[in-house]
Order: structure tokens, then sequence, then C-alpha cells
């Protein structure tokens, strides 16, 4: 495959990417899902991702039917890629795509939920120890080393489960062995290097070349010493030249003189020459010696092969899926049940909510899960939510997009219990108040063309009618949930226009959330679980009374009673009764 036939991979990224690291290299990244390479290449980080999402799944892609779930998709992936324990980790979760087929979610489930119990089941101690050993990994650049000591940090904790399954036929006294052998060699551009303290007589050689080397660039000052100490003839000047490089440089004094020049000219001529002879035959020492310590050293990393390239291929997936292992038991994340048709949950959670929300009970279709009162009904094809403004409806539709793109990508749900539809496209449509035909325009094309495919779809539609004025957008919405109906997609829509709809179809409902009043901190008091089958109320009598209690002078909260005799004066005065009792 040429570089230029990916997805997003233009003639100027595909000239950089072959400028900085060649074609075949780039493939390589690409087909591996490797974002660090490409970023390093000098592509752009958001760029990088999605190239690598549409190279890796984008068959999947297909599901992410508008902007806004986009958005939600991507929140996610950062979200979870957070809790990553290696970059690389990071850059694998942030492109990872929904799967299109169901087996594929299965088994991605099934291997996330296992590193999830084997997360859970440490202790802060061993955590801690996982933690710094893929700390030790990443900052080695995930060396072969680096590998082998990670996978015994792993056997040490005591990982078990699917996910380290590999780690349990390894001998971690041979994988030990191993890491030794590692440490003591480093790859160069001059080749194979032992590091020093790996072998005590290679130390010693090198020592000895070093100061051959040294005291051969000042033969002049050894010449100059040797007669100060009072050398009259040749013989003497020799052994006294002998003796002092010996004393200066620790060297053996027979190997000294073996290197000795045999028939000097002169005295000049037998110092240069025999500490040329003398750093030459060090230089050649070490280096045979160098050659036997790497025959060791690889002899003893070939003995541990085996178990060598099992951990060094294993380590990175399991820093991928026990990264979401720890996503998931850091959110209390759960299996999702996958049905034909359907969408509820009960007890779900927003994860983009910094602060502690309240478990929401809903659904849509046909379903089976229970939550005693509060359980949704089955069979109803659109659900029309409705109720307080700031009541939580549009958290609940990001919510219910969350827990079917998490699933639909094999991952855990933020949920006590879920049942999820295979849903070819998820339309998530956010509240947009620009009023204009160009956005009325643009909306209906976004949401749609979806419904008339023949895959299933889910929408999940925020206020219609900030689009276009309210009796046409009532219209437009009873449109949109019998097309809904029709084609036997599923949808929840959002609305404060249920009052003013036509007759909906037998399979639609109207649920509501409710304001139940201020707190003493005059926030609003909502009730989040949705009432099924009752119009929620807006009530802004609360808003108002909170408008009236915070006003700084006389003036404004006139004109704050002045609205509240709109709402209704009665209402709005109870209201803040009700909050002066509370204190």
């Amino acid at each position: 495959m040429r570089l230029q036939e990916f997805w997003g991979v233009g003639p100027k990224t595909a000239e950089q990417l072959r400028g900085s690291i060649g074609e075949a290299e780039a493939i390589a990244a690409i087909e591996a899902g490797s974002v660090r390479t490409l970023t390093d290449a000098g592509i752009p980080r958001g760029r990088a991702v999605r190239i690598l999402r549409r190279a890796t799944g984008g068959e999947g892609m297909a599901v992410l039917g508008t902007a806004d779930t986009r958005h939600v998709y991507d929140d996610l992936l950062t979200l979870a890629s957070e809790h990553a324990l290696t970059a690389h980790a990071a850059d694998r979760i942030r492109v990872l795509t929904p799967r299109s087929e169901q087996t594929a979610r299965e088994q991605r489930l099934d291997r996330v939920l296992a590193a999830k119990t084997a997360w859970a089941a440490l202790s802060a101690k061993d955590r801690a120890t996982v933690i710094e050993a893929f700390d030790a990994y990443d900052a080695a650049g995930g060396s072969d080393r680096a590998a082998v000591e990670t996978a015994i940090a792993l056997v040490t904790v005591g990982l078990s489960g699917e996910t380290f399954e590999v780690l349990s036929s390894t001998d971690t006294e041979t994988l030990e062995t191993a890491a030794a052998a590692l440490g003591k060699l480093r790859e160069t551009d001059e080749g194979v290097r032992v590091e020093p303290g790996a072998d005590a007589e290679l130390d010693r050689l090198r020592e000895q070349y070093a100061a051959a080397e040294s005291i051969e660039n000042a033969a002049f000052d050894v010449i100059e010493t040797v007669r100060s100490e009072g050398a009259r003839d040749l013989e003497s000047f020799k052994n006294g030249v002998i003796r002092h490089v010996a004393a200066e440089t620790g060297i053996d004094r027979e190997r000294i003189r073996s290197a000795a020049a045999d028939d000097p000219a002169d005295a000049a001529d037998f110092v240069s020459t025999t500490l040329r002879s003398l750093t030459t035959e060090l230089d050649d020492a070490v280096a045979d010696r160098r050659e036997t310590v790497v025959g060791e050293l690889q002899s003893t990393i070939d003995d541990a092969a085996g178990d060598v390239d099992v951990v060094i291929d294993a380590v990175s997936d399991i820093a991928f899926e026990l990264s979401l292992g720890r996503f998931a038991v850091e959110y209390d994340l759960t299996r999702p049940t996958f049905v034909e048709d359907g969408l509820a949950v009960r007890q779900a959670r927003n994860l983009l909510l910094d602060e502690t929300v309240q478990p929401v009970t809903y659904g849509v279709g046909t379903h089976s899960i229970d939550d005693n009162s509060l359980t949704p009904p089955s069979g109803d094809r659109v659900a029309v939510l409705t109720g307080a403004n700031s009541g939580g409806k549009t958290t609940l539709l990001e919510t219910l997009c969350q827990v079917a793109l998490l699933a639909s990508m094999g991952l855990p749900v933020p949920a006590a219990a879920a049942e999820i539809g295979r849903f070819e496209t998820i339309v998530f449509h956010r509240r947009h108040a620009s009023f204009n035909a160009g956005v009325l325009e643009s909306t209906l094309k976004s949401i749609v063309p979806p419904l008339t495919t023949d895959g299933n779809t889910l929408m999940l539609v925020d206020e219609f009618e900030a689009i276009t004025e309210p009796g046409r957008a009532a219209d437009l919405l009873n449109g949109l949930v019998e097309l809904t109906v029709e084609k036997g997609a599923l949808g929840v829509y959002v609305t404060h226009l249920a009052e003013d709809l036509s007759p909906l179809p037998d399979t639609a409902r109207i649920d509501g959330i409710f304001a139940e009043g201020l707190t003493q901190d005059l926030e609003l008091r909502v009730d989040y679980q949705p009432r099924f089958g009752t119009i929620g109320k807006s009530t802004p009598e609360f808003i108002v009374s909170r408008l009236v209690a915070n006003a700084s002078d006389r003036a404004e909260r006139a004109g704050f009673e002045a609205f509240a005799a709109a709402v209704g004066q009665e209402a709005v005065q109870r209201t803040l009764s009700d909050v002066r009792w509370n204190e």
C-alpha cells in the first residue's frame, strides 16, 4: 500500500513523512497506530490521531453520525487516555474506534474487564510498583531490558487473569538473568557497547588503554622526566621509561616491556615507538575482551530468548489493556448487555461531569432493565423528554451517547446495568441557538439522512425548537418523531414544546424532569430522574425566585419582582418561604 492511499495523507503530509522517516517507516507507523512516530515526524497530533483512526478502524467511524457525536467520542478517549500507564498506551487509546463486528466488541470487553479485575485486586503499594515499572519502561524508550524488568515487576505483584496469562509461562529467574545481561549491553551507532561495570577485566583494560593514550600524547614529558632521574646510557634510559610508564599508568611492566622498541634510533624514538605500540596493543586487548564479554552476555540472553521474546512482545499490549482496566476501575464501569434493539440504563452516570451527579435510570426501545419503581417502559420507539431548565435533560442525552459509544468500542459503561442495541449510526445533536434558515437547513441535513438508511439509528436530539420559530418547530419535531418510528429507529428528543405537539404515534411517549425548589444556597433543586409518561414543567418561578433573592439593590429587585408577578407572585413567595424555612 502506498503512503498517499491512507485517508488524510495528502501530497504535503506524505512528503513530510518521507523526508523525516521514510515511506516504509511511515506506513509501518500508520498500520501500527503509532501516534508518537507521526508526531515526532512533524505531523500535528490532532491530524495524526485522525489519520490513524481511519487507518485502523475506518469502517467503525461511520457510527459517529454528527459532529456532536464525534465531540463526545473525542472527550471519552481523552478521558480514558489520562489513565494510560505508558505514552504508547495513551496513543493506542486515542485511536480506538467503534467496532463493526459484535464478536470484536465482546472480545475487547472480555480483556478490558479481566484487566479491571486484576487492577482492582492490587493493593495501593502494588499499584505504585506497576506504575513505577511502566514509568521506567517509558523513560527507557521501551528497550528490551526495560520490557523484561517491567514484566518481572508485573509477575512480582502477582497480576493474574487473561491479560497476564502470557507472563505465567515465563520463568522469573531466567528473566532476571536476561535483564542483568541486557543491562550490560547497549546498542549504539557504532555497534554493541558493553556498559562500564559489566566486566572487571574489560574495565581494567579500558582504564589502561586510556592511560597509555594519555601518556603517549605526553612523550616529551616522559623523556625529560626519565633523563632528570639520572639515566646516562640507552639501556638505563629504557629501564627508566618502563618504570616511569608503569608507575604513571598502572600497566604491568612486562606488558610495557613486550611493547618496547627493539632497535630504536635514539631515546626519543624508543619512547614514541614504545608508547605507540603499547597503545595499539591495549586497544586490541580491549577489543578482544569486549568481543568475549559480548559473546558471553549474548549467550545468556539467547538462552532466555523464548521468555524474553514473549515478554518484549507482551508488555506493550499489557500496558494498553491494563490502562483501560485502570480507567474502568476509576469510574466503576460495567459490562453492557448487547441486544438486538433498544437502549436502556440503570443508575447511569455522565463521565464528563466533575461534580457528583444523581445516577439516572432510563430507556427507549425493547429492554428488560428493572429498577423497581423507576423501571422505564419497554417497547416505545421514541421518548420526548421535557422538564425544568437546567434540569439535566441535555446531560441525560449525553450520558446515553457515552454509553452507546463506549459499548460500540467494546468498552465497559458507566451504569449499574445497560442493554444496548447494535447501532450503525449514533446521531447526537446539541442545542445550537442560532435562529436562521441556514442553521435549520444544516441541522436537517445532519440529522435526517441517517434515518433514511437501512441500518439501526439512534437519535439523541436536544431542543430542536432552537433552530426555528416555536410553531414551525413543533411541526418539524412531530415529523421527526413520526419518521423515527416509521424507519424503525430509536430516538430521545428534548423539547419544551411537548404540549404543542400533535398526537404522537402509539410507540412514542413523553417523559418529564421536575425541579423541586431551591436549596439554601439558592441553587435549583432538581430530581434528575425522569418520570415516565409525564410532561415536565419548566418552573420559571424557581429561577425568578433566585433572582429576586439575589438582587443587589431595590431597583433591581423591583424589576425582578415584576417578572415574579408575570410567572406567579404566589409561587415565587412560596418558593422563597420554603428556602427560609429550610434555613
